[in-house]
């Protein structure tokens, strides 16, 4: 069963207290976000939290939603279950200041950051995904103000095929399917799903499929990836953008081509069309409606390599382009290049840096620079501090710029965002068992883009706010008991010290959660069957705390495997949009059917 496990990121060092031994990363943990090259996470100075999607012994996640929620920086922001039009926000950047990517590939919608994680495949696609917390436009260019979330999609491991059905309460039902297909060059991974469900209320009723295509070859230059992916997703909008009985239906065409050039070159070329038809009120079409058709490119030229006791030097050159066509925000297009460059050093064993710079150039001859430095110091084999500084920046969206309805006014005016970020904090690992790191954090924000207004009554304004601070601290611990399973601890602390002007209210910028905890467990039970349960409490800004309580139990049978799973089993009453209700308690069950001819 394709499943989901969080992995905090904590490294693991060597255990003998020799000061003159080389410190060790752990072989099995390794990232390619927040770095230039695939890095063990135990010389990563950057904070990056490790989801593994690949362990089939564990109950499965319904959507990317479900699986990021045990980062306690990761604040999901849902108008629906299952990721229906869900906002992502990590360390208190809004949503358009985090970036999504796809295999390192942006997936940024130029018309609204409300479409980020429209992501057209399904979740059993996705071999792991990886969070990079702060600042991210050094490596990945506009956008990663808050950091970025990277899905990535590995080659199949063995010829196999499942079928997962499954119903619950509000009408829910769903279809996912999976077909890997091994060779000796080449795999090929099919997956395609299905939820749906007629709404816990009306108007909220939503029906998401998508599908995807992935084909690994292994050429005489290296390896292929050849990603193709589609969705659609129509959902009942009742308040999503104000009081309104609305209605919605994104559609997303995806395709990249990844190729190995080398052992130390690679490039990737991908093209993205994203489609938004919007209805303000359901039932009559004709009083107002939008559609909008953008479309996205980007090509990436990457090379790296390692000299000089490993030291390593990373660069390359990226060019994008996107564009809309729309009935009410017009058509506009623009394009930018980048190139960057970044040095990875080792002056001394226990001392790692890493210097980068990029410069990305826009339509009209406007520039930014994205530099960044980070370092770590291990202190002991098992204590390690590290910190690191950098830029980010944001251009606004089409929406931000032209979009205009009775409720939301854009501004043809709006200056880019850029943000500066620090942040710093030790990690410790004083066994195999035991993990833990503490992080603060601060990140200045000039332009900030956000929406208010003056009352309930008038439309919100799209408007820059020449301030921001944001200072945090997260913390995370993981525990893995003999026997017993894995319990995962995570805290995060929020604060802006800068509110809106008198007599304005925000829209967006200060809907953040100001404290944010999360405690996970896994295991099993006989091994019969595996369970796992995740326990949020969240407090936004001047709101109450709310608490949720999720819990999924699957078997451990070969050919069948029953399942359960249990979401807001405390059925309390919350809302992480600001007027828009979330469900009350929901189970879903079924089965899964698994088939593999060489088992």
């Amino acid at each position: 069963m394709l499943c989901a496990v969080c992995s905090l990121g904590i490294p693991t060092f060597a255990q003998k207290n020799d000061p003159n031994q080389k410190i060790t990363a752990d072989p099995q943990t390794v990232v390619v976000t927040g770095t230039f090259q695939p890095t063990p996470l135990s010389e990563l100075n950057r904070t990056v939290v490790s989801f593994d999607n690949s362990n089939e012994k564990l109950p499965d996640y319904f959507s990317y939603v479900d699986l990021l929620k045990s980062d306690s920086s990761v604040d999901i922001e849902q108008r629906a279950p299952n990721g229906v039009q869900a906002d992502l926000s990590i360390r208190g950047a809004n949503f358009e200041q985090s970036l999504v990517l796809l295999n390192g590939l942006r997936m940024n919608d130029a018309q609204s950051g409300h479409h980020d994680m429209d992501l057209p495949l399904p979740l059993e696609a996705v071999s792991r995904v990886e969070v990079l917390h702060g600042a991210g436009s050094t490596l990945y260019g506009a956008d990663a103000a808050g950091g970025a979330v990277n899905f990535i999609t590995t080659p199949p491991t063995a010829t196999e095929f499942r079928l997962r059905m499954g119903l619950g309460n509000f009408g829910f039902n769903q279809e996912h399917i999976v077909g890997a297909f091994l060779a000796k060059k080449w795999s090929e991974r099919i997956t395609a799903d299905r939820d749906f469900s007629e709404g816990f209320i009306p108007d909220r009723d939503y029906r998401s499929s998508s599908i995807a295509s992935e084909t690994f070859v292994a050429t005489s230059l290296g390896s292929t990836d050849i990603l193709v992916a589609a969705s659609d997703r129509p959902f009942g909008a009742d308040q999503f953008y104000g009081n309104f009985p609305s209605w919605e239906r994104t559609k997303t065409w995806f395709t990249s081509i990844s190729q190995e050039l080398g052992s130390n070159t690679d490039a990737a070329f991908a093209y993205r069309r994203h489609s938004d038809e919007f209805v303000l009120f359901r039932d009559d079409p004709s009083i107002y409606e939008n559609n909008h058709i953008s479309q996205s490119w980007q090509a990436d030229l990457r090379r790296r390599f390692t000299f000089h006791h490993d030291w390593k030097l990373s660069y390359g050159a990226e060019g994008d382009g996107d564009e809309i066509d729309s009935n009410n925000l017009g058509h506009h297009e623009r394009e930018r290049g980048a190139a960057y460059l970044n040095l990875d050093l080792h002056p001394a064993q226990r001392f790692t840096m890493s210097l980068g710079g990029r410069e990305e150039v826009f339509t009209g001859n406007h520039a930014e620079f994205a530099p960044a430095i980070a370092a770590g110091l291990w202190l002991t084999n098992t204590l390690r501090l590290r910190a690191s500084a950098s830029r980010a920046f944001r251009l606004p969206t089409y929406t931000d710029l032209y979009y205009s309805d009775p409720a939301n006014i854009g501004n043809p005016l709006l200056k880019p965002e850029s943000a500066w970020d620090f942040e710093g904090g030790p990690e410790w690992n004083p066994r195999g068992r035991l993990s833990a790191q503490v992080t603060a954090f601060f990140r200045r924000e000039h332009n900030d883009i956000d929406y208010v207004r003056t009352s309930a009554s008038t439309p919100w304004q799209a408007t820059n706010i020449n301030y921001i601070g944001f200072f945090g601290l997260e913390s995370a611990a993981k525990f893995r008991l003999p026997r017993a399973g894995d319990v995962e601890l995570a805290y995060t602390f929020l604060h802006a010290n800068q509110q809106v002007q008198a007599g304005l209210s925000s829209k967006y910028v200060f809907n953040y959660p100001s404290h944010n905890a999360t405690f996970g467990w896994t295991g099993q039970c006989k091994r019969l069957f595996s369970i796992r349960t995740r326990v949020g409490a969240t407090q936004r800004v001047e709101q109450g705390t709310y608490a949720l309580w999720d819990l999924s139990l699957a078997g451990n049978q070969r050919l069948v495997r029953p399942y359960l799973q249990f979401s807001n089993l405390g059925n309390t009453s919350y809302e992480e949009i600001p007027g828009v209700l979330m469900p009350s308690r929901s189970i879903v069950g079924g089965l899964e059917f698994i088939f593999r001819p060489h088992s």
